[in-house]
């Protein structure tokens, strides 16, 4: 622990500051605070390390964009298991859309830490997005994935990721089916026969088709269940015709 307390004591007064603004936005200690300096540096100040490689957060948003999108999408896979690749990948694209991660970075005020040679009126809209996915670039070489993943989980997902306003809130994937197919002058049906198997409790199945052909089906233990499931189905196997129609 001594060892821990040198590599996180701040130089001087200002590092000090910005230790502590730091931990109070991660929920942990920092430990490297050269790598949060580095997520908040802009190109226009032209630093250069050692070697002549840019000092700017440019390359921490490139590995926070990456990780911010594995653990959305890790999330939404465990959260959706009905979700086909489509629908996955549609949600994740809306969670980690510019205008939502540029909401992020003015929610969490990152503006404030940013070093650059320009004014505020200068800077893109979108370095307030940048900066957040720097930022989750510089938690993962500072203290690991885990920590990221922990970061994300507390600051996008608790609070912004709601699977049904996300998606558009539906409240009978049934009716939603019903009504596309009446507008759009489609035959339907909703075929249902008991499943029980070699379960001793009773089972329906579902099958939903849409002009003949089989669009998907659902089983579950009351026919009403059933029906609501294989729509469900219907509606991620078929959302981007139903949205466009």
């Amino acid at each position: 622990m001594n060892f821990l307390r040198r590599i996180v004591r701040p130089q001087n007064k200002e590092d000090e500051n910005f230790y502590y603004e730091l931990k109070e936005l991660l929920n942990f200690k920092p430990i490297k605070l050269s790598h949060y300096k580095k997520a908040f540096t802009h190109r226009s100040l032209k630093l250069v390390d050692a070697k002549g490689n840019p000092i700017n957060y440019e390359r921490l948003e490139f590995l926070g964009d990456a990780i911010l999108g594995s653990v959305i999408a890790s999330y939404l896979y465990k959260k959706v298991p009905e979700g086909d690749e489509g629908y996955l990948t549609q949600m994740r694209s809306k969670v980690v859309s510019r205008d939502h991660l540029n909401s992020l970075g003015k929610d969490l005020d990152l503006i404030r830490f940013v070093k650059s040679n320009i004014t505020n009126n200068q800077i893109s809209n979108n370095i307030h997005g940048n900066i957040f996915e720097a930022l989750i670039g510089a938690i993962y070489l500072d203290r690991g994935y885990n920590y990221c993943h922990q970061f994300i989980y507390e600051q996008v997902i608790l609070p912004y990721v709601d699977i049904e306003r996300l998606e558009g809130k539906i409240s009978s994937y049934k009716g939603y089916i019903i009504e596309w197919c009446q507008k759009n002058k489609k035959k339907y049906s909703f075929d249902s026969y008991e499943d029980t198997g070699n379960q001793s409790k009773k089972h329906f199945s579902v099958r939903v088709s849409i002009d003949g052909i089989m669009i998907a089906k659902g089983r579950a233990t009351s026919k009403k269940k059933a029906e609501e499931i294989a729509a469900k189905r219907v509606y991620y196997a078929m959302q981007d015709r139903m949205k466009n129609s």
